[in-house]
């Protein structure tokens, strides 16, 4: 179990890693071939649009050998983005936003693959601490892909970038392949009660998982709608060179591991919704931060966003696995995950097309929404009070992290 243990964390360490740095580099290579922040900003849509099939797609794993399934689609992922080292000039940006496109559908799949894997490979007392550390794997990598990568674009240019993260992928297959799988997960369900429209019923149907979820959702759609603002910002109004989107991804992955030390304490010791409203908050307070016009601002503001979106998804997916009866904890929490960024395929767009009535209104806006998110949300909670005593799961289901590991 050790050894299983150690491939996970590895294969989080080496995911994180190329999918950080080549999302970061995506929209810079977009932004130097055709100097539109907006066209830039929407390569963040071609990789999120594919969650909106999370359900689904969720589905036909639970009916699909897993193992095979996820190294075939890491395999194919690799392939994929060789196919950039085609790109010449302007002329070639549609496949960037077509890679992107792919680099999204593999890890819907992946994501899902992953999580069904897990517990055949790690005993039930081991998912919660392995989970942990598959979390913070990911978010160090956030902080040291964005800057490694940045800097390779600046030096090499985007084919560089592109040929190290398809290597990523290919190991990650072959660390899938060396998996002990002892045990064969359970609770497979199938008929007409295991389709979509079940996993909306029981996310929606009580206070417990409705509020943090949507809160959740709030916080992250209004991070894709600021992307091009933070662009226009850095390009714009502080006159910094591209690669300085680098800088403030790193200070926002900083932000991300502090953040998520301390989210578990403070979920135990008030509770997911008390936790999403101020992690909501304290994302609206990092868009503020980065309208101001002096740079350090905009890397504080980055830290603190950083801190406050992991305590919204944690928060969100933690009162999903609590509050949702076991069976159908694997659609609830595939439904969890498209309502939390399936929004994302709207706002996007919305915001790169806000950012042409300046860089900081996209970042105002988002910051108000994000403020009367919490608002509304405050009030609801005092005006009607529920129990949030935990739903009774079995020890293998409330042990996964589920959607908190993107």
């Amino acid at each position: 179990m050790r050894r299983n243990a150690g491939l996970f964390v590895a294969i989080s360490l080496l995911s994180g890693f190329g999918s950080s740095a080549m999302s970061l580099v995506a929209g810079i290579w977009i932004l130097d071939l055709t100097g539109s922040t907006s066209l830039a900003a929407l390569a963040g849509l071609c990789v999120y649009a594919p969650v909106l099939a999370g359900p689904w797609l969720g589905g036909l794993l639970d009916r699909a050998p897993r193992r095979p399934l996820v190294i075939a689609v890491n395999l194919m992922l690799a392939a994929a983005l060789l196919a950039l080292l085609a790109v010449r000039g302007p002329g070639q940006t549609w496949l960037i936003f077509a890679v992107s496109c792919a680099y999204g559908a593999s890890y819907v799949l992946i994501d899902a693959g992953e999580t069904a894997l897990l517990p055949s490979a790690l005993a039930p007392a081991e998912l919660g601490d392995v989970n942990g550390w598959r979390s913070s794997a990911q978010e160090g990598m956030k902080l040291v892909a964005p800057l490694a990568g940045a800097g390779l674009y600046a030096w090499r240019g985007g084919h560089a970038v592109v040929v190290l993260s398809a290597a990523m992928p290919v190991l990650v297959a072959t660390l899938y392949a060396l998996l002990r799988l002892n045990r064969t997960p359970t609770e497979r369900r199938t008929g007409r009660g295991d389709g979509p429209r079940t996993g909306l019923l029981v996310l929606f149907g009580q206070r417990a998982t409705r509020l943090p979820v949507v809160l959740a959702a709030v916080s992250i759609a209004m991070s894709g709608f600021t992307t091009a603002g933070i662009y226009a910002i850095v390009v714009t109004e502080l006159r910094l060179p591209t690669t300085f989107l680098g800088v403030l991804a790193s200070a926002q992955g900083a932000g991300s591991i502090l953040g998520g030390l301390i989210v578990g304490r403070l979920i135990a010791a008030k509770g997911p919704i008390a936790v999403g409203v101020a992690g909501t908050a304290l994302f609206a307070i990092g868009c503020l931060a980065r309208c101001l016009p002096w740079w350090p601002a905009t890397v504080v503001g980055a830290v603190v966003a950083g801190v406050g979106l992991p305590w919204t998804l944690v928060a969100a997916v933690t009162a999903v696995q609590t509050h949702t009866p076991s069976a159908l904890l694997g659609r609830v929490s595939a439904t969890a995950n498209t309502a939390m960024f399936g929004p994302l395929v709207v706002a996007i767009p919305l915001g790169s097309a806000a950012v042409h009535l300046g860089a900081r209104p996209p970042l105002m806006a988002a910051a108000a929404i994000c403020l009367t998110a919490v608002v509304v949300a405050r009030f609801r909670r005092r005006s009607t009070p529920y129990d949030e005593t935990p739903t009774a799961l079995s020890p293998r289901r409330t042990a996964g992290t589920g959607p908190a590991s993107r």
